[in-house]
């Protein structure tokens, strides 16, 4: 089995996990996730609700140790999501490089002819703490990263100099400029 399927998931104070057949279901006031769970695994509950397993239903399949240690990584960060939330930073570097949120939507002036508008997608917050920066917000993970990496991918960062959008953690590798 896999050693991440071994180990087992907390719940914490307020979030309510119902398993209905293949389906789970994590609640929180933050709002509600849903994962459709593989046949060849199984999700149970302790019996003071307090803990989740990961368990191979089907041992003889050879994919089924893989599919469990990815079914505890993806329920787990379902209850992390509901329980705090998830958020990436986006910093942008250059010269009038800058964003406004609209709305639903940002619109970030990246050295182009024209200010690129980028809509959020359902389910996620953006805040801007300065006019270069962005923090990307939401229950899922999935969408989280997604919705960072859309942003980023509108400039990545270029290695002579460092412009664009990139993340707060990122070190960009630079290159030293060419010589006569």
């Amino acid at each position: 089995m896999s050693r991440i399927a071994e180990q087992s998931i907390n719940i914490p104070k307020g979030v309510d996990v119902d398993i209905n057949n293949q389906c789970i279901t994590v609640k929180s006031s933050k709002g509600t996730l849903e994962h459709m769970i593989h046949p060849f695994v199984s999700v149970n509950k302790n019996s003071d609700n307090s803990q989740l397993n990961v368990l191979v239903a089907q041992k003889l399949e050879s994919t089924a140790d893989a599919l469990s240690g990815t079914t505890r990584a993806l329920v787990n960060n379902m209850v992390i999501g509901v329980s705090d939330g998830f958020s990436k930073g986006l910093e942008l570097v250059g010269v009038g490089y800058r964003a406004q949120l609209k709305g639903k939507s940002i619109d970030l002036s990246l050295g182009f002819s024209h200010p690129v508008k980028y809509v959020l997608p359902e389910g996620i917050i953006a805040e801007l703490p300065s006019n270069t920066s962005i923090i990307i917000k939401g229950i899922d993970k999935q969408k989280v990263g997604q919705a960072a990496a859309e942003i980023r991918a509108l400039r990545p960062p270029e290695p002579y100099k460092g412009k664009g959008v990139k993340y707060v953690d990122e070190k960009i590798i630079r290159k030293e400029a060419k010589k006569k």
